[in-house]
């Protein structure tokens, strides 16, 4: 059985690249990776800032929306957040979803697909990773940064990378693939 891998969406604003970026990974995954690539968007939960009485490590949720949720994240075996900067920061709508659950999140491997301007959204995917480590998810360091994301989105509006960003993302599946597989006995 393959291993699943979440892309998540981790913008919920109106007017978004977010899905535009995903929907090429997304298709990506499926042709150049040996998981089971699944689509996650963190608008499809609508997730209030965060709204348990209950720290999330007693997985006890009351929200129907926290518990859709948990159960998206704890079927994952993998991770890779498309994910824009907001103000050399992560955007808020997924450091809120991250920071929802704990357990769900451990012992997984995450990549990040991120974008923006100059940067390519790499402020944004460190900042990930320190609140990715801190619930046990495994960030790697391999990942696919798209500088001035809007010159890869054609006037249909479909995203079409450069080869050295395929070239990355591709990279980046075979060693999330490799993590999941060696943090599969600890998520048992």
């Amino acid at each position: 059985m393959a291993l699943r891998l979440n892309i998540v969406i981790g913008s919920t604003r109106p007017g978004r690249i977010g899905p535009k970026v995903a929907a090429w990974f997304h298709e990506f995954a499926k042709e150049n990776s040996r998981f089971d690539a699944v689509l996650v968007d963190l608008a499809d939960f609508g997730l209030p800032v965060y709204d348990e009485p209950k720290h999330p490590r007693l997985q006890q949720y009351e929200h129907a929306h926290t518990k859709r949720w948990a159960e998206s994240v704890a079927a994952a075996d993998a991770f890779v957040f498309v994910t824009p900067e907001y103000n050399h920061f992560a955007p808020p709508a997924l450091v809120n979803a991250i920071s929802y659950l704990s357990k769900e999140w451990a012992y997984k491997p995450a990549g990040l697909l991120s974008y923006g301007g100059v940067s390519g959204g790499l402020r944004a995917a460190q900042s990930e990773k320190q609140l990715l480590t801190s619930l046990r998810v495994v960030p790697i360091p391999e990942g696919a940064p798209v500088q001035m994301v809007s010159q890869y989105i054609g006037e249909d509006g479909v995203f079409r990378p450069s080869d050295s960003i395929a070239s990355g993302a591709r990279t980046m599946l075979d060693e999330l693939h490799r993590w999941a597989e060696a943090l599969k006995p600890m998520r048992g």
